[in-house]
């Protein structure tokens, strides 16, 4: 199991679901971490209740990172908590489905806004310390959907896809520095978002995944503590599927 002792993470959309598993994660492995979400509430109550059971200093505080400053921000305060930062993992995201003729402006802005842009501002905020230390692990949580596509989530899909190119470009960026940036991308994962899904729609997903069963967030977790790890200190630039084979580069 890889060891992040001593290290100081931050994780953003770190609430709930698959955020919610890679800080508690990231805590048992030895990390302190701050969680960000939109939601305050539920990210302070998610930290504390990760602190007590790990007993790692984790702290929850409200971030939106589709907002450049808020962003900023979010990185300043885990400087002020922690006074540095050693991992990075972007993974606050939504989805507003629907098929082109029917997507409005609003819902592909917002899309692009908070899981591209909002990968882009915690990036931009954080990166110039990271090369200043000559260390840092960056993870950016895409999805399947960038890699094959995905009818009805267009949005989505330009957004993960958008994800995988500057994961690579950014690698090639910091590579020198010591610093390695990935990206994990989750197959089809039990999650609230995806509880509300069609029954059909999720009959599908499964015959598609020759595993024969769906992901949990502690799936894409793990492979999140593999690449910030020591383990994974000679790979940037990867992207890696954890879908249970749903779709096979």
């Amino acid at each position: 199991m890889a060891d992040l002792s001593n290290k100081i993470a931050v994780v953003t959309g770190g609430a709930r679901g698959i955020g919610r598993a890679i800080v508690e994660t990231l805590a048992q492995r030895g990390a302190d971490v701050l969680a960000g979400d939109l939601n305050e509430d539920q990210v302070k109550a998610t930290a504390a209740e990760i602190a007590a059971a790990t007993g790692r200093r984790v702290v929850g505080c409200r971030v939106n990172v589709a907002d450049s400053t808020s962003a900023k921000e979010f990185i300043e305060r885990a400087f002020a908590e922690f006074g540095r930062v050693d991992i990075l993992v972007n993974n606050a995201g939504i989805t507003r489905d629907n098929l082109i003729v029917r997507l409005n402006d609003e819902d592909w802005d917002l899309v692009l806004d908070v899981n591209l842009k909002g990968a882009f501002n915690c990036c931009r905020a954080v990166a110039r310390a990271m090369m200043k230390q000559r260390y840092g692990r960056i993870v950016n949580i895409s999805s399947v959907a960038g890699i094959a596509g995905n009818a009805g989530q267009t949005n989505y899909a330009s957004s993960k896809a958008g994800l995988i190119g500057f994961t690579k470009s950014l690698a090639k960026e910091l590579g020198s520095r010591n610093i390695t940036v990935n990206a994990v991308a989750p197959g089809f994962v039990t999650t609230v978002l995806t509880d509300v899904l069609p029954q059909e729609l999720k009959e599908m997903a499964l015959k598609m995944t020759p595993l024969g069963r769906f992901g949990k967030p502690e799936d894409i977790a793990r492979a999140v503590a593999f690449l910030v790890s020591d383990d994974a200190e000679f790979i940037t630039g990867q992207i890696l599927s954890v879908d249970g084979g749903m779709v096979m580069q």
